[in-house]
Parts: C-alpha cells; structure tokens; sequence
C-alpha cells in the first residue's frame, strides 16, 4: 500500500523488513514477514547480534549512498531530464515487480529455507534449478521488453510529453530495460546466501551499485557540465553515458555477489529438469502476493503517467516526487521499520502460540510508540519544508524554483507520514497472524481511492500541484488503510486498544501543533526572504527552526505525559547518571 514509485535493490534480502537504501527508489510491494524459529533451532544470541550489526551498518551506508546518488540526478541532470531519467527507471523495476518481486519475499525464500531443511544436499539442486529458470525468464522479458520500449513509453508518458521528451524516455529505456535482468538475478542470489545465513554481501552489495552511478553522474558534470537541459538537448554521447552507468551499476551489484556464492559452498549449475521445482506449490502460495503487487502496480502506473503530464522546467514531476517520497521512507525506515522489526518476532510467537493478548498489547504499543516519536519528523518536515529543500536538493542544475516546487511536495507527505506507519504496522500484524489474504484485498479499495483523489486533484488543480495532490492521495488511502485494517483485525485478535491508541494519538496530535506554531514562529522571525533563501541562510533556518520544534515536542510531550516520550527520556536520564 505504499505508493511509492520504485523497489529498493535489496529490498526482498534479509528475509526481514526490507531496508530502504533509496539506491532505485521504493518498494510497491508489503515487507517481507520476518521468519520467526523456534527456541530449539534459533542461532545463536552473538550471531544474531553480529548479523543484526551488519545489516544495519550495511543498511545505514546504503541508505547515505542512496540519498547522494539521487542528489547527483538532479544536480546533472535538472528537473526535466531527471523526470526523463525517472521515468526510463521506472520501467525495469515495474516489469521487475510483475515477475518477480512480491514472490521472491513471500514465497521463493520460504521455499528454499524449506529446501535447505529437507533436502539431502540443502537445497542446493533446488536453487540450481530454480536460478536457471529464473535466468532463462528475466532473459526473455528483457527481450520482450526491449522491443516493447516506444510502446511502454507512449504508455507512462500518457501523452504528457512532447516527442523529444518520449524520445528520450525510450532511447534511456533501451539503456536501462536490461536492468531486470541483474536486479532479478541480485535478488535470486541474495535469498540463496541469506538462507545459508550469509547476510553482509547482499547488504553491502548495493552500495556498489550506488557508488557506481554517482561516479556516472560525477564524470557527467565533469565532461558536460550541470546545466538544465531539454529532452532535445541530450546527445547520444550523453545518452549512452547516463543510461550506460545506470545499467553498469545493477550489474556490478550483481557480480558482487558472486564470490559469497562460493563463499557459502554454493556452486552454480545449469539445471533444466524444471519439473521438480514444484511450480504449482509456488504459484498457489504467490497468488496472494502477485494480487498485491498488481494492484500497486496499477496504482503507480496512474502516478507516473500524471506526473508525465505534468513534466515542465519548474513544475514538480516524477525526480521531484521521488526525492521526497525518499525523505518520507527514510524517517519511516530507521523509526517506524525498527520498531516494527523488533516487534514482529514478538507477535508471530504470540500468534503461533495464541497468545492473542500478547499480540495486541505489541501491535497497541507499536502504534503508539510509532506515532510518538514521528509526529516531530513530520512538523519539521512541514514547517521546514522549504529550508530542508533548499539545504538537501538545490545543487547543480536542480535549481531555486525546482527547490520551491520541492517545498510543497514535501509539506504535503508530511501529513502521510504517520498514517503510513501506522497501516504498515497493521499490514505486520496480519503476516504474524499469519494472513497474507487480507492485506491483498484490503489493498484493492484502498488503492482505488488513493487513485480517485488523486485523478481528482489532478484535474481540479494546476500542474504545479500534480505532485503534491499525489502525495495527499497516498495520505488519504494510508488512513483508509489503517482504519479498514484495525476493523478487520479486531475480529480476529479482539479488542485491540483503540481507547489508548486515540488518547496517545490525541495528545500527540497536540504537542505537534505546539511545536510547529513555535517552529513557525522562529523561523518567520529570522532574516530573509522565505521564497529566495541561500544555501547558508536555509541551514540556519533548519538547524534553529528543528531545535525549537524538537525542543517544544519534548517538553509539551512531558508536560502532557506521553508515556512514550517519558520512557525514552528517563532512559537517557538513567544512562547519564550512570
């Protein structure tokens, strides 16, 4: 239920909730649910550790490179040219999403830890076989997709671009297609070393690919310069440098897992005895989670073909959407994903022993918890839209007017970034139950509506306004969200202490707007034009105008007694007295 327009590289490795590394934009399909062992066959508590150390220094790394790598984007390439450039992007990972992405989480890695378990040689056929399907099929939908390319471009750009512009997206299409090819064959590969217990190398394998693209962009400036350019501006020398890069990253991401292949005692066999793979098993367990995937799908679909319709020098399309759709994942993924991921376990024990109480008393603290702690994240976000904007993205040839244009895409996710939270911890809660069913068909009329707001607001308002109405159409369908899913949950765990929830809720909601009225009024009292701030000038802002929201959140959070908040305090109160 994201909305979001891309999946991460890793975003299926680990087994666990997915990690966001911003590397090829965000996920469209629900996290994987984290496998819970039972007490005689968990590993280790120092190997956990260790794991849990490296996924997490990996995740953090990949996260930093991701974030730079989308500011190269736009700095080389302007706005006009990074919607080009966002859009040719689009294309592999949809096609990738279809085939492969919602399945590999939910079904091929149960499937191969079942193998590993079972099987005389740990699975190792089973994973031969299943990586030579895999490659003969990504190796024809790249062909299939190569020499569907004009027509996927006609189909994304919706008519919204000139045919320079769809030009360019099918020219960068026939660069980047290939794509599919390599993310597919990452991801095949990171869930054999995962299920082998190898966890670093899928971690840390995206970051190749990240370091890979921002030298691409680096050598761009290097050699053309960072100039706002039009779709017709674009040489073939630039083209193929630009699109070259980008494939040449996925594919170095690839070739770096290699090694852990042999590392791990896995050898690479061709096998084509495709009957003993148990396909009808696979298909049945992934209907679910392919009916997911295809309705997010077409959800996006909607908002790539808009945001192509609205493409303009200055007005917010696709780069400008993503970027901001990345700041809003980031606070999700190192707050909301944390605490999810370390409830989850929780709740699948609860579940499977039914101990329904435990597990609402989890999900009931998770949401509280969660809403807490990313209600200051989101009054920054929206009282310091514009100075975030401006210190974050205006380099290069993203300029002042693309920073502006930012601002109000930005002010308008703040408001979908609870809510989101909140439907995602709900979504975790039926995966513990386990249920993959309900999420599938409460994701029908939830993507529905989030479609019909946002065909609405498209043509009620401007194009400048395309994105921002994007971004309240995934607000809107976020709270249907988590409102259908605690309706549906509660017949199935009981009450689920929706009183507290509303009461933590209630003086949250109250402490944020203590905060952003006095976050508005600093920032309104400091020196310059909001509308033209400098560099420096939008730094000031945000580092004074964020220690005043982050300051008043605190002390009216105190004052009213979040226990959340309290807790976290007097925590750090007993660490400093020590």
């Amino acid at each position: 239920m994201s909305g979001g327009l891309y999946r991460s590289a890793n975003a299926t490795q680990g087994g666990g909730v997915p990690p966001d590394d911003g590397a090829t934009f965000i996920s469209a399909e629900p996290p994987a649910v984290e496998a819970t062992a039972a007490p005689q066959e968990q590993v280790a508590e120092s190997s956990a550790a260790a794991n849990s150390a490296i996924m997490a220094l990996g995740s953090l790394v990949s996260r930093g490179t991701g974030f730079v790598r989308n500011l190269m984007i736009g700095a080389a390439l302007g706005n006009v040219v990074g919607n080009v450039y966002t859009t040719a992007q689009f294309l592999p990972n949809q096609v990738y999403e279809f085939l492969l992405g919602g399945v590999l989480t939910s079904v091929l890695i149960p499937v191969l830890v079942r193998r590993s378990k079972s099987d005389p040689d740990r699975g190792q056929a089973y994973a031969q076989r299943l990586l030579t399907l895999a490659v003969l099929a990504l190796a024809v939908a790249v062909g299939l997709a190569l020499l569907s390319a004009p027509v996927l471009t006609r189909l994304y750009a919706g008519g919204g671009g000139d045919d320079d512009y769809n030009g360019l997206v099918t020219k960068l299409s026939l660069l980047m297609l290939p794509m599919l090819f390599f993310t597919g064959l990452s991801a095949l590969i990171a869930a054999v070393l995962n299920t082998r217990g190898h966890f670093a190398a899928p971690m840390w394998a995206p970051i190749l690919n990240n370091l890979v693209v921002i030298a691409t962009l680096g050598l761009y400036i290097l050699v053309y310069g960072a100039r706002a350019l039009d779709p017709a501006d674009m040489g073939i020398g630039q083209i193929v440098l630009v699109g070259g890069g980008t494939l040449l990253g996925v594919a170095v991401q690839a070739m770096g897992l290699l090694p852990a292949l042999r590392k791990v005692g896995f050898r690479w066999k061709l096998r084509f005895d495709f009957g003993k793979l148990g396909l009808a098993e696979v298909a049945k367990l992934g209907g679910w989670m392919f009916c997911y995937v295809a309705v997010n799908q077409l959800g996006l679909f909607v908002v790539v073909n808009l945001l192509s319709r609205a493409a303009g020098e200055n007005a917010a399309g696709l780069l400008i959407y993503n970027n901001v759709f990345l700041l809003l994942m980031m606070a999700h993924g190192i707050i909301a994903v944390s605490i999810i991921t370390a409830l989850m376990p929780r709740m699948s024990a609860a579940a499977a022993d039914g101990r329904l109480r435990d597990l609402v008393a989890d999900l009931s603290r998770g949401a509280r918890m969660i809403s807490a702690v990313l209600a200051p994240i989101a009054v920054c976000y929206a009282v310091l839209a514009g100075p975030i904007s401006v210190v974050v993205f205006r380099y290069g040839a993203f300029t002042g007017e693309n920073a502006v244009a930012t601002s109000v895409v930005l002010l308008a996710a703040a408001v979908a970034l609870v809510p989101f939270a909140i439907s995602q911890l709900f979504t975790f809660a039926f995966y513990a139950l386990p249920d993959t069913r309900t999420p599938a068909l409460v994701n029908i009329p939830v993507v529905a509506l989030r479609v019909l707001v946002q065909v609405g607001l498209f043509l009620a308002f401007s194009a400048t306004f395309a994105a921002a109405g994007m971004m309240i159409g995934n607000a809107v369908s976020y709270v249907a969200a988590a409102i259908v899913s605690a309706m549906l949950l509660r017949p199935r765990v009981g009450r689920i202490g929706l009183g507290e929830i509303m009461r933590t809720l209630g003086k949250v909601l109250v402490a944020a707007i203590g905060a952003a009225l006095v976050g508005l009024l600093v920032v309104n009292l400091l020196p310059g034009d909001p509308g033209s701030l400098s560099w420096a000038a939008a730094a000031v802002r945000l580092a004074v105008g964020g220690a005043a929201i982050a300051l008043t959140y605190l002390g009216l959070a105190m004052l009213l007694r979040i226990r959340e908040i309290t807790e976290v305090v007097g925590m750090v109160r007993r660490k400093l007295g020590r």
